[in-house]
């Protein structure tokens, strides 16, 4: 639990490779208890760090990426980095997770970052807005895909692997 006693939030269990309690499915970032955009970002990396090795190439995708905070857009670069068979989905109209929804010209602070396929980054301070532009920028360059407006609506078990439904389909993962 993060917080205090009486205003505390649960936070899911996960192994030191970012693994839950149920095997494949992996948390990283914010929904994992970690908003520091540095420490999102390495985890969403170190989550596919496991995750590419697991695959089997039995599946439509071999992961499939919930958000593309800085943990979903790490994860999806390394993706990239790794060759692996990827889909992002976003619920929102741009990227940046919780970032997104800071105020206007909030300031945030990150140390610097190794992400896949672009380096190291250096911020220190920065506005929401230059984050989010840069961000986007890094889409552009790369060639990172985000299907944004999707939202995931379950995930069932499918032998090894999983049946990931959204509003817009179904993938196996």
């Amino acid at each position: 639990v993060f917080g205090t006693e009486k205003r505390g939030i649960d936070i899911p269990n996960i192994s030191p490779e970012f693994e839950t309690n149920v095997p494949g499915i992996y948390i990283a970032g914010e929904l994992g208890g970690m908003g520091l955009i540095r420490k999102a970002a390495e985890q969403g990396r170190q989550a596919i760090e496991a995750i590419r090795k697991r695959s089997d190439g039995s599946r439509e995708l071999d992961v499939l990426i919930v958000g593309c905070g800085p943990a979903g857009l790490s994860a999806g670069l390394s993706a990239i980095h790794h060759k692996l068979r990827y889909r992002i989905i976003e619920q929102e109209d741009s990227l940046g997770g919780a970032v997104y929804h800071y105020p206007r010209n909030k300031i945030t602070m990150t140390a610097p970052v190794q992400l896949a396929l672009v380096g190291k980054v250096k911020f220190g301070e920065v506005s929401k807005e230059k984050l989010l532009e840069f961000w986007t920028g890094v889409v552009q360059s790369t060639g990172l895909k985000v299907s944004f407006r999707e939202r995931l609506t379950g995930i069932e078990r499918s032998g090894d692997g999983f049946l990931v439904q959204t509003d817009r389909g179904s993938y196996s993962a």
